[in-house]
């Protein structure tokens, strides 16, 4: 007599779960119909059917019900299965369609399914179908996972975009509406400054020009940051190099190949000018060299503006694009900031990024790219 079986020794099979769906079956054999839905019940579905003969009656199912999937015959007298699909798309529904079929050539298979079918499948093969539907569903449910992931992206992108906007608008607004104020504080304290100078106590002196230094710097501060909200709002830039600067410092500017760009033509001019105005504010000893040159990626072009000037430590290279960051006193270099940070933003807007490579004192390369849709013109090659 053999030994009772233990536990561990008993082969445990895991029961799928009943899955429930609802199905338009476009059949004109009711037999095969029950043969069909038979089928899908032993497979582990508890389905709710319906159905459908002709095409009117598939489109006016259609205008009441919403099925999971639909299972379709190849050939229906009148018309053909396929046209189902087509109904489908013009309904602008996203349901699966198998179709069922005794008699299709492997050929016009493949070629429902490069047409969009979901599968096929043969009448004399029907153990197959409950896998090509639990296939089918699975891939209906990604789709409308990945559809909402990309509505719930687009919605967060969407109030992004208007938290910017807002944003924007309230730093054009405040800067703009706090010219006025400084610029009677500025006046007024000058006055004193010249009226009371050397008839008050040296305080007194002291306390002005304190108040007077300050209240300038307040109005460059509040004219860069209105410089800055300004960027991407159609509003001509004042920009912060200029031809006096060059000339003062006697640089010299090498420029390789360039493509022709389509772009905000302000913006990028003073994306360049900014970039060229860094280079000669930032400069060592040596007259400023600078170069300007473009490659082009799979994708993208990619410029540099490179200066032989003091550098940067590699620990501030992030930092540098940072709205009012500076890595200098005033006393060293003047200025608040703002020229690299609106860098950054032009170069985002269009669609590009920028970044830094540079060591302290051997220069700076400054890198930022552009999609090649926008500069995809003629090389210019003057130098």
């Amino acid at each position: 007599m053999s030994e009772p079986a233990t536990i561990d020794q008993v082969e445990v099979r895991e029961v799928p779960a009943i899955v429930r769906f609802s199905a338009l079956l476009v059949e004109d054999n009711l037999a095969d119909s029950e043969l069909v839905l038979r089928e899908l019940r032993r497979g582990g579905f508890e389905v709710t059917c319906e159905v459908v003969q002709t095409a009117d009656q598939f489109r006016q199912k259609l205008q009441t019900t919403t099925p999971d999937v639909v299972l379709a015959d190849y050939n229906l007298g009148s018309w053909r299965g396929m046209e189902a699909l087509e109904i489908l798309r013009g309904a602008g529904l996203d349901i699966p369609l198998i179709l069922v079929s005794g008699a299709v050539g492997d050929v016009t298979a493949v070629e429902c399914i490069k047409l969009g079918a979901t599968d096929y499948v043969l009448k004399d093969s029907l153990t197959r179908l409950p896998a090509s539907v639990r296939r089918a569903l699975q891939e209906k449910q990604v789709r409308k996972e990945r559809r909402q992931a990309e509505a719930d992206l687009a919605k967060k992108a969407e109030e992004l975009a208007r938290s910017n906007r807002d944003l924007e608008q309230f730093a054009y607004v405040a800067s703009h509406d706090l010219q006025e104020p400084l610029r009677m504080v500025a006046a007024y304290t000058q006055l004193l400054a010249e009226r009371y100078a050397g008839k008050l106590d040296e305080n007194a002196d002291k306390y002005i020009r304190y108040a007077l230094e300050g209240a300038l710097r307040m109005q460059t501060l509040v004219t860069d940051l209105l410089t800055f909200s300004r960027v991407g709002r159609n509003r001509k830039s004042t920009p912060l190099a200029s031809e006096a600067a060059l000339q003062e410092s006697g640089a010299v500017v090498h420029y390789e190949a360039l493509p022709t760009v389509s772009g905000d033509r302000t913006q990028l001019v003073q994306l360049f000018q900014n970039l060229i105005g860094n280079a000669i504010k930032f400069r060592g000893e040596k007259t400023p060299a600078i170069t300007v040159s473009a490659n082009r990626g799979a994708a993208e072009w990619e410029f540099s503006v490179s200066d032989n000037g003091i550098g940067i430590a590699p620990e501030h290279v992030e930092a540098i694009f940072v709205i009012f960051q500076r890595l200098h006193t005033r006393a060293e270099y003047p200025g608040n900031g703002v020229g690299l940070a609106i860098c950054k933003k032009i170069v985002e807007q269009h669609g590009g990024r920028i970044w830094v490579e540079s060591k302290a004192g051997e220069g700076t390369i400054f890198k930022f790219t552009l999609p090649a849709s926008l500069a995809d013109g003629e090389m210019d090659h003057a130098q």
